[in-house]
């Protein structure tokens, strides 16, 4: 009897840590909602029809992959109502022929290192061509010349990424100056092909940085950009 009592305790106080450490994660991330009202979720199934012969009933995806960014906006705010509208601002012009949705990303990192989920996880985010419907979004405010991205972010970035790939099937971390090694790939389903635009973001010291505290996810190196048949 003393036993099972013991074996009680014990339960209770693993699910008790469980649920301790599950506050401490979920305090790490502030909701900060960007507008998904009817007119987003319309453009968003559009984009993935048009873009990439996908028809959903819903705008959610299946994470495959983490994308690194930068705003290359100097405040949280400036960048947060950069994404928050359904529709693309006038001045996008290179990327309104392929469609009116919005970019926008999952995650949006302050320079001292704050995270703030803009959308559900596994909703569909315009962050990266050809990826969308496979890709998380992690955005950091700052990336110019003046404001280059401080350690507090790559910090943040290094926990978001293990926090992810905790809970999705991630297959790789990239730099979204990276995105068209993918072209060829079984993820990437763009299906213009003159639809790329030309990035540098999140700049290779701070995606070296944090691909270099995750070894122990053991994710898949980026492709190369010929690839063989292997995928």
């Amino acid at each position: 009897m003393r036993g099972k009592i013991l074996s009680m305790k014990y339960s209770v106080l693993i699910i008790g840590f469980v649920m301790f450490l599950s506050c401490k994660t979920s305090s790490k991330i502030i909701d900060k909602p960007i507008v998904f009202d009817e007119e987003r979720k319309t453009l968003t199934l559009e984009y993935l029809s048009t873009r990439y012969g996908l028809e959903q009933s819903s705008p959610t995806i299946d994470p495959k992959i983490i994308v690194l960014h930068w705003t290359n906006i100097p405040t949280l705010q400036e960048s947060f109502d950069a994404f928050k509208d359904s529709k693309l601002p006038n001045w996008r012009p290179e990327l309104v022929n392929a469609s009116g949705l919005n970019v926008s990303s999952q995650f949006l990192v302050d320079r001292d290192g704050k995270i703030y989920r803009l959308l559900p996880e596994t909703t569909m985010a315009r962050h990266v061509i050809g990826l969308n419907h496979a890709a998380i979004g992690i955005e950091n405010v700052g990336g110019t010349k003046e404001l280059p991205l401080t350690e507090a972010q790559i910090l943040a970035n290094i926990w978001l990424v293990k926090y992810l790939a905790s809970k999705y099937k991630i297959e790789y971390v990239i730099g979204h100056y990276e995105y068209t090694n993918f072209v060829g790939h079984k993820l990437w389903l763009e299906k213009d092909d003159g639809y790329r635009t030309e990035k540098t973001d999140p700049g290779s010291y701070f995606l070296n940085r944090v691909k270099s505290a995750i070894t122990e996810l053991n994710l898949k190196p980026t492709p190369t950009k010929i690839l063989s048949n292997e995928n």
